[in-house]
């Protein structure tokens, strides 16, 4: 598969699955569980597609409930999310939620703890980006505040408000940061900054709550084929998207849902804590 980009296609952000030529691979049928998540629950942001979508899937397979939000717009993706939690014999819950605004952020914690009845791992996964433009004069002060509360504001208020209850189980944190904040592309200025400050917010926050015995740690992916590509980059780059990696070709999903598993399960994790792992394709992570 070296050196193969993808057909060229644009869509509107934030983009659907099943307009994507190819659909990506989640691990429908190749992911395994080993109920390393048994009886644990799960909140993933941006669970509806991508990363998101194959964490959900990994995670329900290895024996965890799963709560995710999405937005509005991504209802199609978030029914078939839930369709795939539900085969694993899981319990799904979709949380429409904008976590720009920090109620919504609140909120989802709240139901899903009500829901599912606890809370053990949160996965800071929603982004946003735009490369469809260039330059620091192109970018829009809307642009900049969705980038900006998207990755961030939404961070830190979903962490805020699932503290209280991953202090009663003892949970863990994994944020999706990039390979962006280490590789910065000048058309993705704002959201490469955003990634960088999640890896500070990961280190920073391991050290915070490490005497509290909650674990957190971030997976920093390369070039990954979801749906935020088609909508967010110029044809160019999606035609070729990936194939400046070593291993000449962007990563699906399910490749990076792995690195989440590893990180969340204490049997295998239990001394990792404060680390960004990366899933880039050969591309450095430090």
């Amino acid at each position: 598969m070296a050196d193969e980009g993808f057909p060229v296609q644009q869509q509107d952000p934030p983009g659907l699955t099943t307009r994507m030529d190819p659909v990506p691979d989640h691990g429908e049928h190749s992911y395994r569980g080993h109920e390393r998540l048994a009886s644990k629950v799960a909140l993933i942001s941006g669970g509806d597609s991508g990363i998101g979508r194959a964490v959900a899937l990994a995670f329900a397979r290895e024996g965890a409930d799963v709560a995710f939000t999405h937005l509005p717009e991504e209802r199609e993706d978030a029914d078939t999310t839930v369709g795939l939690i539900e085969s694993a014999g899981r319990r799904p819950l979709a949380i429409e939620a904008d976590l720009r605004e920090r109620t919504d952020a609140d909120r989802a914690v709240l139901t899903t703890v009500e829901t599912l009845g606890q809370l053990d791992v949160l996965v800071n996964n929603a982004g946003f980006q735009m490369a469809r433009d260039r330059g620091l004069e192109a970018m829009s002060d809307e642009r900049i505040d969705r980038t900006f509360k998207t990755n961030l504001y939404g961070l830190f208020w979903l962490t805020r408000a699932a503290l209280p209850h991953l202090r009663g189980t003892h949970g863990c944190i994994v944020n999706n940061a990039s390979i962006q904040a280490y590789e910065p592309s000048t058309s993705l200025l704002d959201y490469a900054a955003t990634k960088a400050a999640i890896n500070n917010f990961t280190v920073n926050l391991a050290a915070e709550l490490g005497p509290q015995g909650i674990r957190v740690n971030a997976v920093a992916p390369g070039p990954i084929w979801t749906p935020l590509q088609p909508a967010t980059q110029p044809e160019e780059k999606v035609a070729n998207f990936g194939t400046d990696t070593p291993l000449g070709r962007a990563g699906q999903p399910a490749e990076v849902a792995p690195a989440f598993v590893f990180l969340a399960c204490q049997a295998e994790a239990s001394y990792v804590s404060g680390t960004v792992l990366g899933v880039t394709g050969g591309k450095p992570v430090f």
